[in-house]
């Protein structure tokens, strides 16, 4: 039997909603290990002069903790 933990982190990127899922999945897998999936939860795009400069993402992560 598996137990699972399920992690919210914040991330960004100046590139795209996708560059900022990776940075977010990047991040986490330098201390958690067995990370199965990542869910976004809520992207957010910061606007300076009429042109998107950042991607915001709100995602959720989850490992096996015990396996």
């Amino acid at each position: 039997m598996s137990v699972v933990k399920i992690i919210e982190l914040l991330a960004e990127s100046p590139e795209s909603w996708e560059a900022a899922t990776q940075v977010a999945v990047t991040e986490a897998s330098k201390t958690i290990k067995h990370i199965k999936n990542v869910y976004i939860k809520d992207m957010k795009a910061i606007v300076e002069d009429g042109k998107i400069v950042r991607y915001r993402v709100n995602v959720k992560i989850s490992f096996v903790v015990n396996d």
